[in-house]
């Protein structure tokens, strides 16, 4: 894993985003779901936001976001992230929101902490019958926009032995969501000492924190 220079384009998309105005603000919301433990992993979130914040030109809200699919807030966010152990259930009416959403131009991270995969496969199937989660190419800018990842998506907290894998859902050429599985991102997001993770971990779940971002902020659509 490396650092590597940003494209021209990215570094102007960020001074401009970092200075606009309109649309969306720069921020991250938790999504509050029906089913599981929706508030898992508490810190990892402002853990994230902080290392954004330093680490590149963007200046993310500071305070994280809470947010139901029908609460009209969610407009307000760019991405939104997932997380918990368990079940996840999706009214018809969220269903549709979460669609309308990504189809937008937002950005859903899931991760998934152990429990969740079964039943988030189920939920965003319903989201997008005609769309599957495949794996994200190893050479999709999300493993090179800010860190260089060329192996994919790091493992960070270890389950049950399984490789991590990078899944997601595209929209045209644009990546909507990105559901890391069997890594645990958000476990490597929580502050040092947490788990018994080595502190090289915690590092790795950041840096690729803050491609997911700042990819979600310089793909979005500008009309």
């Amino acid at each position: 894993m490396r650092i590597v220079r940003a494209t021209f384009a990215t570094l102007l998309a960020l001074a401009v985003l970092g200075a606009a105005h309109d649309g969306p603000r720069l921020a991250i919301a938790r999504l509050q779901y029906e089913g599981g433990d929706w508030y898992a992993n508490p810190s990892s979130i402002p853990n994230l936001i902080e290392a954004i914040n330093t680490r590149t030109s963007l200046r993310v809200d500071k305070t994280e976001g809470r947010v139901t699919l029908l609460d009209d807030r969610l407009w307000d966010y760019a991405f939104l992230h997932v997380t918990g152990h368990g079940d996840i259930k999706f009214s018809d009416a969220e269903v549709d929101r979460l669609r309308q959403y990504l189809l937008r131009g937002g950005f859903l991270h899931v991760s998934d902490n152990y429990g969740l995969d079964a039943n988030f496969r189920r939920e965003i199937a319903r989201v997008f019958p005609d769309r599957p989660l495949v794996d994200v190419p190893l050479a999709h800018p999300i493993y090179h926009l800010v860190y260089d990842f060329p192996k994919g998506v790091p493992k960070i907290h270890e389950h049950d032995g399984k490789p991590a894998r990078g899944l997601g859902i595209f929209i045209g050429d644009r990546l909507a969501v990105y559901y890391d599985f069997s890594s645990d991102l958000g476990n490597g997001w929580e502050d040092t000492g947490t788990y018994n993770d080595p502190p090289e971990l915690h590092e790795a779940a950041l840096r690729m924190g803050v491609n997911l971002f700042v990819y979600a902020i310089t793909s979005r659509p500008t009309a």
